[in-house]
């Protein structure tokens, strides 16, 4: 049958086909159908360009790519993980990370646009994380994607990798400016409040270690790497898996920074607290090489709550200082967790538990795009060419930035309102 029956029966019937019944119709084969109807909307008769974006992360030990369109549909993504690799050295080493980025970014960059359809001259902007994270791992994916951009001469995009993991929620959900953000991973932890855009309010963020490496750490304390329950596990997923099992009432650590009436946080405190009780129990048990102890479960359990107690309370002073400021209006009162360590079960309950209390709503991406990804570096930049922001056509002088704030920081604000938190039971 002819495509000109087709669309003889107006833009309505065109839009409510699928690429795979179109083609099957036509007798076109489907990638065709496919490149057709991602690079072109129809709207009273006219085609319209859809914008798209190639996303290329490597801020810190995973190697990730993506291809998103304006509508938030992942037309293609790829991911080379460094986990194995780190386990076995006990954490991250810089150089390993660059050349294991160095070997994977073409092909993983490459296998992304191919599972596309898509073609680079098709593609809007490539978008790519330039601040923060590890410097050498920051400048292999710079220099990579600078080499494309000047390649098929597309604009760049330079992305800040904790907007990218703020905003990723837009991408899955109905989620409106303004809301509250909490991002938890191995290298961050802060709160903020986005305004909009590449607009955020910073109201606190740890002042040594983030939540994740603190897991990590207390993993390799317990020598997790080689428990049997525990393989090929990072840190912080053995902590959690190995916590349902545990007693939180067995063990009582210090809840830091309880005196400070602000939303900064701590967790190196936290951490030397756990690996001093793990040698004192260790010594009792009189371990043999190669021997667990036998209060892991508890330890974990007990470790995992303490930190999380210490999370909520620094995040229930965040809502209750944006409700006494006024800065999230009645009616848009949003909690946003994102970063790997919003995966952990554990944080998400306590955290709803925490929203359900404040009358908030909690919104968490799904759990595989809140540890890094090319997807949300892709989105991130569909947001900034929406809105016409950090658009550059001229790449020759760009720069990584492997420290770099996230937004304006209003942090002695919340220290002065001098908040109270009231006590919640986050025994779940």
């Amino acid at each position: 049958m002819a495509l000109a029956q087709f669309l003889f029966r107006g833009p309505y019937f065109l839009k409510s086909l699928t690429a795979t019944s179109l083609g099957r119709m036509l007798k076109t084969p489907i990638c065709s159908w496919n490149n057709y109807l991602r690079k072109v909307s129809v709207h009273g008769g006219k085609s319209i360009s859809t914008k798209i974006v190639l996303g290329i992360e490597t801020s810190c030990d995973d190697t990730g790519a993506a291809v998103v369109d304006e509508t938030g549909s992942i037309l293609g993504e790829a991911l080379h993980s460094q986990t194995d690799v780190h386990l076995k050295t006990g954490g991250i080493i810089p150089p390993v990370a660059q050349q294991l980025h160095q070997e994977n970014i073409a092909r993983i960059v490459q296998h992304a646009v191919s599972a596309s359809g898509v073609s680079m001259e098709d593609i809007s902007a490539v978008a790519t994380t330039v601040m923060p994270g590890l410097a050498l791992s920051l400048g292999i994916g710079l220099k990579y994607s600078l080499e494309l951009v000047k390649k098929h001469r597309k604009p760049f995009i330079p992305i800040h990798h904790m907007e990218a993991h703020a905003l990723t929620v837009r991408l899955t959900n109905l989620v409106t400016f303004p809301f509250l953000v909490l991002l938890l991973s191995g290298g961050h932890c802060i709160l903020a409040v986005a305004q909009g855009v590449s607009d955020f309010l910073l109201l606190g963020q740890t002042k040594d270690i983030a939540p994740g490496d603190m897991l990590d750490k207390v993993a390799r304390s317990l020598s997790l790497h080689n428990h049997p329950e525990c393989s090929g596990m990072t840190g912080g997923r053995a902590i959690e898996t190995l916590a349902q099992q545990g007693n939180i009432l067995r063990y009582k650590f210090t809840i830091p920074m309880q005196r400070y009436r602000d939303c900064t946080f701590s967790f190196a405190g936290l951490r030397s607290e756990i690996t001093r009780k793990i040698s004192k129990e260790e010594k009792e048990e009189g371990l043999q090489e190669g021997q667990h102890l036998s209060c892991i479960p508890d330890l974990a359990a007990a470790s995992l709550y303490t930190m999380t107690v210490h999370i909520a309370e620094r995040t229930h002073r965040a809502i209750l200082f944006c409700k006494e400021k006024g800065i999230i209006p009645p009616g848009k009162e949003t909690l946003v967790v994102s970063g790997g360590v919003a995966s952990n079960q554990y944080v998400r309950r306590s955290l709803q538990l925490l929203a359900d209390a404040t009358n908030f709503t909690l919104v968490c991406p799904p759990p595989r795009l809140c540890t890094d990804n090319g997807v949300m570096i892709a989105w991130n930049g569909i947001e900034k060419l929406s809105a016409g922001l950090d658009i550059f056509y001229n790449v020759e002088h760009f720069r990584y930035e492997p420290k770099a704030p996230l937004g304006t920081d209003i942090s002695e604000q919340v220290k002065e309102a001098f908040i109270k938190v009231p006590a919640l039971n986050l025994a779940v």
